[in-house]
């Protein structure tokens, strides 16, 4: 038996709310495990603990050591996995969590936007190069596993979750320097609005994209979502504006 019209409507909203769900979540996170095929022991996974941000197409890039055994194991087999949670309060079982499948790809330490923008979020990164052999490297994503809690699993095309970002490099850091120079006051406010613990840390903003922004308190990168996406520098200044005006 064929599926009504109203149930094939029913199983595409499913999936559309799920598609927002897993890329909320992975915009929300900047640190994954990630499981590499070993050399060593002929091909079994290896996880290891991964620091990310996405680049200006949406894809998730590492900056890893030469002499790491996750490097090694890309350099022979590039195939590998990126999984990332919502943070553990509980069942870990019941929360949900984004499996990414690619292929990743050494990419020039001097590429403008990656190292820069990488930087943002992880700024003790800054020095890697000068001391240690680190490398960025790219995931080119093959597929996408959303499980959303028990009975919530769905399988996802790249197109379905990941997006590039509207603003350019130079637009995104000059919206970036000029909050991080002028409105440090509102990026309290957005945190104080959240429950963001500020202690001694002032907020620095780390990066923007069309569905939100991220601050830096410390050394933990807050994930704040816009109420509607934005494509426009405009935009983002209307919303922020009125974000910074809430209550609460």
């Amino acid at each position: 038996m064929s599926p009504t019209e109203p149930d094939v409507r029913a199983q595409r909203r499913d999936g559309n709310d799920a598609a927002r769900a897993a890329r909320q979540l992975l915009l929300s996170r900047t640190n994954g495990i990630l499981s590499t095929l070993s050399r060593k022991l002929d091909g079994y996974p290896f996880g290891s603990v991964a620091p990310f941000c996405l680049d200006g197409d949406g894809r998730p890039v590492v900056l890893i050591s030469r002499i790491a055994e996750h490097t090694r194991n890309l350099a022979a087999d590039p195939r590998a996995s990126l999984i990332v949670t919502e943070k553990d309060e509980g069942d870990v079982q019941a929360v949900g969590r984004v499996t990414l499948v690619g292929d990743f790809t050494r990419i020039d330490n001097d590429e403008p936007r990656t190292g820069t923008r990488y930087y943002r979020y992880f700024p003790a990164s800054r020095g890697y190069h000068r001391t240690h052999d680190f490398d960025f490297y790219r995931m080119d994503v093959r597929k996408v596993r959303y499980i959303g809690g028990f009975g919530a699993i769905h399988w996802f095309e790249p197109d379905d979750i990941l997006a590039a970002n509207p603003f350019t490099a130079e637009q995104e850091a000059s919206m970036v320097n000029h909050m991080n120079e002028d409105h440090v006051e509102a990026m309290q406010t957005y945190c104080r609005q959240r429950g963001i613990e500020l202690a001694s840390h002032a907020p620095v903003m780390a990066g923007v994209d069309g569905d939100g922004f991220d601050l830096l308190v410390g050394e933990t990168v807050h994930r704040i979502a816009f109420d509607e996406p934005v494509d426009t520098p405009l935009k983002v200044r209307q919303a922020l504006v009125a974000m910074a005006r809430r209550n609460g």
